[in-house]
């Protein structure tokens, strides 16, 4: 018998929805007090991503020490500086830095 061949788009939406349930299904944990589900569940997400080769959803935010999701108001702060957006983590205290310089120009 020979093995079933599938596609690698196939093998990449496969992921992509995967991805996104666990990344959903993780928000929802910080918001009922289950960090330790949480985090499980965004590392579950990237190795998925990294056996599948696709990325995180474009609206989801995770610490990328600690792995917890960082929903702004109840486990992080948001901090406008000069020309960066600075997101602490509450739990470990870990930084993400992202410019916005574009959005200064318009």
């Amino acid at each position: 018998m020979s093995k079933r061949r599938i596609s690698k788009s196939a093998v990449a939406n496969i992921g992509e929805e995967r991805i996104s349930i666990l990344t959903k299904l993780s928000e929802d944990a910080v918001v009922e007090g289950r960090e330790d589900l949480a985090k499980r569940y965004v590392s579950l997400a990237g190795r998925i991503g990294k056996k599948t080769r696709t990325k995180m959803p474009a609206g989801f935010r995770y610490c990328k020490k600690c792995k917890l999701p960082l929903i702004p108001g109840t486990n992080c702060t948001v901090r406008l500086t000069g020309k960066k957006i600075v997101t602490r983590c509450g739990s470990c205290g870990g930084l993400k830095r992202m410019p916005y310089t574009k959005e200064r120009k318009k």
